[in-house]
């Protein structure tokens, strides 16, 4: 299931339409600057499996700093950083880690922590916020080492589906966590879009949790990797993992180069990324149409959740799907192709990110206004 993620016709289709493409798939997608590209070729490399890459160090040395912790470790992924950070916090054969039920380390990272790490993963419903019933985590605790799992660990997104999440919930965690000597990880694939749009640094995001992992590639730019920051120690076991898990890369300092760069550029224009996900946000929910609607309690950052209601016979994959059609030449408003994701049959994602522009953003309005009056005639525009 690619939720609509993969058309490998769609370039050869906006030609043959003369339409353009708004890509709004994933923050993922975007390309590489020039100043990152010119970093990447300029790199002053080495084999970082023995601790030669200075380029490597460099960028280590800058996210522990920058998240207040001591070490940091260069990895290939998000998902790297993650199964590592279980593997390391959960050193009893036989362990549980408790996480929200909507966690990617849990929706989207193949079971990791049960295929390779031998972890069972306690899934506790998430609120609308992002957060889960702390007092649910409270009675999940185990207490019969015999007959249970031992619990071992807490993970939290942040944000979670682009939500930010209360860093008052956080402090009340960490008492629950202290209480059963549970370590705390923080997935924070995006979590630079968490600091921007809250206004907290990711010092203080970071500082309740063990350990972090915070994505490079994701919003921020870079064409590769992740960086996982906790303890020397902590560190350390890190680095025996990554090598076991294939992670131990040699002369990656043409990939760090581009970190670097996105911690120093990429970060503070995260706000324009907001800007633009609201602006379509708010656009769509104008519209007042009885099908497609929005939640703006949970617009926090670059994401944008679109609910359909399947009463009338519209899924949130035909609208997927008509987005990517144009059906009438004749229109400027409807030569224009929208990628997206259709998550459920009544959820579309829809992420901004820095190779969206505002003339992009704009086409984009103009196309969802287009489409979603054909699908819902009672709207008027």
């Amino acid at each position: 299931m690619s939720y609509g993620g993969i058309n490998e016709g769609i370039y050869d289709y906006a030609r043959e339409k003369d339409a353009i493409i708004v890509d709004l798939r994933s923050d993922t997608l975007t390309k590489p600057t020039a100043a990152m590209r010119k970093a990447m070729f300029e790199a002053e490399i080495g084999d970082d499996v023995y601790e030669e890459d200075p380029t490597v160090k460099e960028l280590q040395k800058k996210a522990a700093a920058l998240l207040g912790k001591e070490d940091a470790l260069f990895v290939s992924s998000g998902t790297m950083g993650n199964l590592i950070a279980v593997i390391n916090h959960c050193n009893v054969r036989g362990s549980e880690a408790y996480c929200g039920n909507e966690s990617h380390v849990f929706l989207h990272e193949q079971g990791a922590a049960a295929q390779i790490a031998g972890v069972c993963l306690h899934t506790l419903p998430n609120n609308d916020d992002g957060t889960f019933d702390l007092k649910k985590l409270d009675s999940a605790i185990r207490t019969d080492r015999i007959h249970e799992p031992i619990s071992k660990l807490v993970l939290v997104e942040n944000t979670i589906n682009g939500k930010i999440i209360p860093q008052s919930w956080i402090e009340e965690l960490m008492v629950v966590a202290r209480k059963h000597n549970l370590k705390m990880h923080l997935d924070g694939a995006r979590l630079w879009n968490a600091s921007v749009a809250s206004g907290i640094s990711v010092q203080e995001l970071a500082a309740p949790f063990d350990s972090v992992t915070f994505c490079l590639s994701k919003g921020l730019g870079a064409p590769v990797g992740s960086v996982l920051c906790g303890s020397k120690s902590f560190i350390a076991d890190a680095r025996r993992r990554r090598k076991v898990l294939g992670g131990a890369m040699r002369q990656v300092g043409v990939i760090a180069a581009a970190g670097l760069i996105a911690l120093e550029e990429t970060v503070p224009r995260l706000v324009e990324d907001h800007r633009r996900a609201l602006a379509i946000a708010q656009a769509i929910n104008q519209l007042n149409s009885k099908i497609f609607s929005i939640n703006m309690k949970i617009v926090h950052t670059n994401m944008i959740f679109i609910n359909v209601k399947v009463d009338n016979g519209v899924s949130a994959v035909t609208f997927m799907k008509r987005l990517h059609q144009v059906n009438n030449s004749n229109s400027k408003d409807d030569k224009i192709i929208i990628r997206c994701l259709a998550l459920t049959e009544t959820l579309v994602r829809m992420v901004l990110h820095y190779d969206i522009d505002d003339s992009m953003v704009d086409a984009a309005i103009r196309k969802l206004r287009y489409v979603i009056k054909e699908l819902d005639p009672q709207v008027e525009i």
